[in-house]
């Protein structure tokens, strides 16, 4: 099932590993604690706006990755 595929945490720690960022720097840019920011990490789906916040935080459309995962799945016709 295609929600088996998409583990939003995960996919945010990889762009934050990828631009080398750290969750004290993502912490500060949420107004967050870090350990909220590693709580994300572990989280499988999180808030539409709290997503759209990370998007913004590192200039990066994580609406993108899900549809991509979307419009890759098979379809059941």
């Amino acid at each position: 099932m295609i929600f088996d595929e998409i583990h939003i945490g995960e996919i945010i720690q990889n762009k934050m590993k990828e631009e080398r960022r750290s969750a004290s720097w993502l912490a500060d840019e949420l107004s967050c604690t870090r350990k909220n920011v590693y709580k994300i990490y572990k989280k499988s789906n999180i808030d539409i706006v709290q997503l759209l916040q990370i998007s913004c935080a590192l200039n990066y459309n994580f609406f993108n990755d899900i549809s991509n995962i979307f419009y890759k799945m098979p379809t059941n016709n």
